[in-house]
């Protein structure tokens, strides 16, 4: 008996094991199985079908004499053909709308997606910001703060700014750092960073460059604030929230997932397959970054636009959690986080 082959009363089993365990968190056994209305059949046949489910890798039994607890492979068998989806409920709509609806920047915004998903499912929330090469260009500004320094303010379409601060070996005065903004605001104008580094090396490699003098400046500027090292950021809210799991214990699992989660860039790896996907992605205990701490689950979706995809948001739990109403929330909040950052 295969995947494929499992029949209605051995899915119905395996569908009834799953929602008890995530419910209750305990084995859950043939007996009480019998106890429920759907299953009209003995205590003893029931055990023979979580044998059976055992055997082919489904169910597990975390003691000799305890019932049966989901494996991974039947929570992924679980999520991909039963779990019946449904739009988030209204009163869960109505927080997403109102927590990602007042006019902020895409920091406020992004950490609040994060915030919002921690208080409605009670497991960590996670974002993962844009990176600065892919956001698209809108505005760049020059500030002076001393003789030899100024503040490079890059603005994106999205909202996203980035501030650098730049030493200058030249003279430039506050008229010229006006004109110079306002110059490559001009030229980078809804180009990518990226582009915007080529546009200006392209530009530097003309000779009238040479030969005007506040343009030569200019393009300089435009060279060293556009030249930024920062990479996505990864923002989660509510780690605290495993200590109230009873998976999470035992002290050497915490270890390993508190280890796993502060090495980011294992996460940005994982959460990065989401963006190359564009489309939302779920990963259950061995198939993430987090098989080490076992017991794992991350649920994350893309945001950003039907052109370009921005970032991740998601939630990071255990396994045993409400897949029917998480993947939901999941989503929704993606959906309403890029409208707003059009609209930011």
């Amino acid at each position: 008996m295969s995947e494929e082959l499992l029949g209605e009363r051995e899915k119905e089993v395996l569908r009834a094991v799953v929602q008890e365990y995530i419910a209750t968190g305990g084995p859950v056994g043939s007996q009480h199985l019998a106890r429920r209305a759907e299953f009209d059949v003995s205590s003893a046949t029931l055990r023979n079908v979580l044998a059976d489910l055992e055997e082919l890798g489904f169910l597990e039994k975390p003691h000799t004499s305890a019932g049966r607890v989901p494996t991974d492979r039947g929570y992924r068998f679980y999520v991909d053909t039963m779990v019946r989806l449904k739009d988030p409920a209204p009163r869960d709509r109505e927080l997403i709308h109102a927590g990602l609806a007042h006019e902020s920047g895409m920091e406020e915004l992004l950490s609040e997606a994060s915030r919002l998903l921690h208080s409605l499912t009670r497991h960590a929330g996670v974002v993962v910001t844009p990176r600065p090469d892919v956001a698209i260009f809108q505005r760049i500004e020059f500030v002076r703060l001393r003789e030899d320094r100024v503040l490079a303010i890059l603005v994106g379409q999205n909202g996203q700014v980035h501030n650098k601060l730049l030493v200058v070996d030249f003279p430039v005065t506050s008229d010229e750092l006006l004109k110079a903004s306002n110059y490559l605001s001009e030229l980078l104008h809804e180009v990518t960073l990226e582009e915007a580094r080529e546009r200006i090396r392209a530009e530097l490699d003309q000779e009238q460059a040479l030969y005007n003098a506040l343009t030569s400046k200019a393009l300089k500027l435009g060279a060293a604030a556009t030249d930024l090292q920062t990479g996505e950021r990864v923002l989660i809210e509510g780690t605290g929230s495993f200590l109230e799991q009873p998976e999470f214990a035992d002290v050497e699992r915490m270890r390993a997932l508190f280890k796993a989660l502060g090495e980011k860039h294992k996460l940005l790896s994982l959460l990065d397959r989401v963006q190359r996907a564009r489309e939302m992605q779920i990963f259950i205990g061995t198939e993430s970054e987090f098989s080490s701490a076992g017991d794992v689950t991350v649920i994350a979706s893309p945001y950003g636009s039907r052109e370009q995809v921005l970032g991740t948001v998601g939630v990071i739990g255990p396994t045993r959690m409400n897949y029917q109403r998480i993947i939901p929330l999941v989503n929704f909040t993606a959906q309403v986080l890029s409208m707003a950052l059009d609209k930011a």
